[in-house]
């Protein structure tokens, strides 16, 4: 039973501000009324980022909107969710992510074909000034060569 979904959060501002090195696809530990809310669309991952607490990875500051059905079992809306990935990926990760100019941020959330709520993570290093320039600039001569082409 494959589910189809349209669920595609995305985190637009992570590829201009980071160079992505790895990415990763891992769990998310979630309560009812999150998943529900994940469902509806109402998350939010642009402002948030990867720590490492304990001997897991979580995400912090995402922000999930409280389930519109939900009573007093609603969740708290920025809590830390912990990511769920092998033992073999936490050490790397770990490792890299100690390395001075390296950071873990989220990509994007998705619901996989069994339903479950995924988080793309990328191993990324932070772009200087300059590095944003160009890429700006290649993106605006992109759009140029297809305004051209569709001429």
């Amino acid at each position: 039973m494959a589910i189809s979904s349209d669920i595609n959060i995305k985190n637009k501002r992570a590829s201009f501000e980071y160079n992505l090195l790895d990415r990763y696809v891992a769990g998310i530990r979630l309560l009812g009324t999150e998943i529900k809310s994940i469902r509806e669309g109402k998350a939010n991952i642009n402002d948030s980022f990867c720590n490492f607490f304990h001997d897991g990875l979580y995400l912090r500051n995402m922000h999930i909107a409280e389930y519109s059905h939900g009573s007093f079992y609603n969740h708290e809306a920025k809590r830390d969710r912990q990511l769920l990935l092998t033992k073999k990926e936490l050490k790397k990760l770990r490792v890299k992510g100690e390395e001075k100019g390296f950071t873990i941020v989220p990509l994007r959330i998705f619901i996989s074909a069994r339903g479950f709520a995924k988080v793309e993570i990328a191993l990324a290093q932070g772009k200087k000034d300059f590095d944003k320039r160009d890429t700006i600039k290649e993106r605006e001569g992109k759009r140029e060569l297809d305004r051209m082409m569709k001429k």
